[in-house]
């Protein structure tokens, strides 16, 4: 006798896209592409915030296997055209997590948030070794607010300085403070300016002066032109 199947929904479904995209399926799904699905993967992981932030348990439950469907779905396309199956998914993304928590599955020692955070960013440096800067691997389409709080924690690991603005109130909440984020936009409106444009501009003038840094500290510890040392 068998064991069954940890996870039979899951195989389930995996079964109902490979029917669907198979000979004979629906011809909509044999058409799609990698490319062709971007704008549903976006929409969907968006939908999925939404429901983390204000939604059901079902609406949860729903968006989660919005998701999930998509990484199926361009594991399904990679796999017809054998390039990789989910297999090769999930057993990169495992040997990815076991290295990377060497303080669970191995003798290295990480006790707190920190910690863990610190060791993670020192094994990618090894793991990524052709990242000469920071910067590398932000993906620069990232909304500009959740991209300058990426950027901004990039910039204190060089030791550039970020300025905070003016009049935020320490005992404020998040919420008060979302109400003053929300009140510069309004402003930047009423003048006719374009609050995500500004953000990006202020973005990648802060990314320029966080390269000039590194080039500066490159230079200053390889007179003689040896290559950046990852950093990321």
């Amino acid at each position: 006798m068998t064991d069954a199947a940890p996870h039979p929904r899951l195989d389930e479904l995996i079964a109902t896209l490979e029917r669907l995209r198979a000979p004979g399926g629906c011809a909509w799904d044999r058409e799609q592409t990698h490319e062709s699905l971007v704008q549903y993967l976006i929409e969907e992981t968006y939908e999925l915030v939404d429901a983390i932030e204000s939604g059901s348990r079902d609406e949860l439950v729903e968006e989660l296997g919005d998701v999930l469907y998509q990484v199926l779905f361009h594991s399904d396309i990679a796999t017809e055209a054998g390039s990789f199956t989910i297999e090769d998914v999930a057993a990169h993304m495992n040997a990815k997590m076991i290295s990377r928590h060497p303080h669970v599955f191995g003798d290295a020692v990480a006790d707190t948030a920190d910690a863990v955070v610190a060791r993670w960013d020192e094994l990618k440096k090894t793991e990524k070794p052709t990242r000469t800067s920071v910067l590398d691997g932000i993906p620069q389409a990232m909304p500009a607010l959740a991209l300058a709080d990426k950027v901004i924690g990039r910039a204190h690991r060089v030791g550039v300085d970020v300025p905070e603005a003016d009049g935020v109130d320490d005992h404020a909440g998040e919420e008060e403070f979302g109400e003053q984020l929300l009140a510069l936009v309004a402003a930047a409106r009423a003048r006719g300016w374009d609050s995500e444009r500004a953000l990006r501009g202020a973005l990648r003038r802060l990314q320029g002066d966080i390269r000039s840094v590194e080039r500066r500290d490159d230079a200053l510890a390889n007179p003689n032109g040896e290559g950046a040392a990852a950093r990321t």
